[in-house]
């Protein structure tokens, strides 16, 4: 995504552009922006439409989403490279979440940070999911909220304001935040009699180290293959996951997007000790500890994936107990508790394992 603009439309005047960002580019032209208006005219029972290759602007593509704000229209408008793909995971829910959220901050101080975040919350939609899923553990905000869900639900102004009073987030766009959230189906929404907004963690995310899909080819040299399989035995008989996870070393690997695009490599095939520097950025010492720590095997210049590092989405049936608790302190209601086991129990109805997970 290159532009995100807010336009407000005139009733007298048409289109008037309010904002936008990077805020460095020009406005689209007022013929622009007077078609995009007459899609929507034309396709009034959808919040979303779409506009290609405008005369004049080929190589560009339009996404508008129409909302209502205070008895005005408003248009979010996305634009895009007409060459490269645009959006096909986000839905006009939740850019109609956005939007709302951007005009309820217009006549604000905050408008500029909320448009920023905005756009970012929105262009890094398209990642892929492991790419995604390390910003729950990197970004310091989205790493307390998760902490905050593993005690069970919580309605959506009490959450905001653990973040600002207990956590001294000054800053809390929550709406935004809690979109990542939604999308990698961490969470659900609920609407409950007392609380209003409620949020409940559905599935919660760790990661593990597992060994790799495949192991050296065949056409290996013997000697490394064997000594390759002996050390994977010895080590992954002894393995204890508990006291790795409990170790921040692989924490760490984790958070390094060097290491991480290592390991994308070398699960597709074995590299030479200096492809490995170079997708290390040179850093020796980074794959010396790498080596220690058996993530990676070198043997005659040759280094292969010896452990893979995986994140692992599971359903979190040890929030049943804390809701007892937290109940029996009256630190949430009935309708609260009710809902957030209810859903825990639905699911043991149709999976009947509490193993259930998915590895990343």
């Amino acid at each position: 995504m290159e532009r995100i603009i807010i336009i407000h439309w005139n009733k007298s005047t048409g289109p008037e552009p309010i904002i936008q960002y990077p805020p460095q580019s020009s406005y689209p032209s007022k013929e622009l922006m007077l078609k995009i208006w007459a899609q929507h005219e034309l396709n009034m029972d959808k919040i979303m439409i779409e506009l290609e290759r405008f005369q004049g602007d080929e190589d560009k593509k339009y996404i508008s989403i129409i909302q209502e704000f205070e008895n005005e229209l408003y248009f979010l408008v996305l634009i895009y490279d007409a060459h490269k793909i645009a959006i096909d995971i986000i839905t006009p829910d939740i850019l109609a979440t956005i939007n709302k959220n951007l005009l309820e901050l217009m006549n604000t101080d905050k408008i500029n940070r909320a448009i920023s975040e905005a756009f970012y919350t929105i262009k890094n939609f398209n990642q892929l999911e492991s790419e995604n899923l390390i910003n729950f553990f990197h970004d310091k905000i989205k790493c307390t909220i998760l902490e905050i869900l593993r005690e069970g639900i919580i309605s959506k102004a009490e959450l905001t304001h653990k973040l600002r009073e207990e956590y001294g987030f000054s800053t809390v766009n929550i709406d935004l935040l809690l979109i990542s959230f939604l999308r990698e189906n961490l969470i659900k929404k609920q609407i409950i009699a007392g609380s209003k907004e409620c949020y409940l963690l559905i599935n919660d995310l760790s990661f593990v180290r597992v060994p790799p899909n495949t192991l050296p080819k065949e056409t290996t040299d013997e000697k490394i293959l064997k000594r390759y399989k002996k050390e994977y035995a010895k080590f992954y008989a002894n393995y204890d996951s508990g006291k790795e996870i409990e170790d921040k070393r692989l924490f760490n690997f984790l958070l390094d997007k060097d290491v991480f695009n290592l390991i994308k490599a070398l699960r597709k095939t074995d590299l030479s000790v200096n492809d490995c520097l170079i997708i290390l950025n040179n850093k020796e010492e980074l794959f010396s500890e790498l080596l220690e720590a058996q993530i990676i095997f070198e043997s005659r210049g040759l280094v292969f994936l010896f452990s893979d590092i995986r994140f692992v989405k599971f359903i979190p049936f040890f929030i049943i107990n804390k809701l007892n608790t937290r109940y029996e302190k009256q630190e949430i209601s009935l309708n609260q508790y009710i809902s957030h086991v209810e859903y825990f129990l639905n699911i043991l109805k149709t999976t009947p394992n509490y193993l259930n997970y998915s590895l990343i």
